[in-house]
């Protein structure tokens, strides 16, 4: 059932990804005949529950304007920051007039293109609500271990209630923003924006998800998301 708040999502594209070793930025790498970016946004164009993309760019791109995709009516675009939360809170700030504070954003990484209709329908629904949100992720399962600087093993860590975090990351408007804004402030890195949501001391909900949902990083990711990808197409 379609929440009574409204649905966007935010795509931070404005990264260069220098691990994938490529000139060309690896939003833009091209799987199966289309470029990730284009995985990532049209899925979301093409849910129902979402009622639009913001998608923010760096300010030299040059590939954007030539993708071809459909539903234009439903995008808006902006410029990044230095680091990707500067990025997200610029998305955040073009839906200012789009959004109420108790509507939701979704942000979800424009590197991972093969995120499942399945897997959003499941956040939505699980996190519609809850009066913050939650995100994506998945239990870990391998035996995880913790060193130093010099590779050497310093001990075993429990998997127990650990999780690998995902994307999308669902939270309500205003409380992302000013949970984004108050890092920035008090200069408080944050790697994703359940971090900026805990600082503040609320708990998001962990809802689990396809382990399909993989972010591209190095070169050896585009198979694996080329497999996945066509595996989907198929279903």
């Amino acid at each position: 059932m379609k929440s009574i708040h409204r649905c966007w999502a935010i795509i931070p594209a404005a990264g260069v990804g220098r691990r994938i070793e490529s000139e060309t930025p690896k939003q833009y790498l091209h799987i199966n005949g289309k470029t990730i970016l284009e995985y990532s946004i049209e899925l979301f164009l093409n849910h129902n529950l979402i009622d639009g993309v913001v998608i923010v760019l760096s300010e030299d791109d040059r590939i954007w304007s030539s993708l071809q995709i459909d539903q234009k009516d439903k995008l808006i675009t902006t410029i990044g920051g230095v680091e990707r939360f500067h990025s997200v809170l610029n998305g955040l700030i073009a839906l200012d007039s789009q959004l109420d504070e108790d509507d939701w954003v979704l942000v979800h990484d424009a590197a991972r293109p093969c995120l499942e209709i399945g897997d959003i329908d499941k956040l939505i629904n699980t996190i519609s609500t809850h009066p913050t949100g939650g995100i994506l992720a998945m239990p870990v399962k391998d035996t995880m271990k913790r060193s130093k600087t010099d590779n050497l093993i310093l001990k075993t860590v429990e998997r127990e209630g650990l999780w690998h975090a995902l994307t999308p990351q669902m939270f309500r408007y205003k409380k992302l923003r000013q949970a984004i804004e108050s890092a920035i402030k008090e200069n408080i890195p944050i790697t994703d924006e359940a971090q900026a949501i805990e600082q503040t001391g609320e708990r998001p909900m962990l809802v689990e998800g396809s382990a399909r949902n993989i972010k591209v990083t190095r070169p050896e990711d585009l198979a694996l998301a080329s497999f996945y990808l066509s595996q989907m197409e198929k279903a």
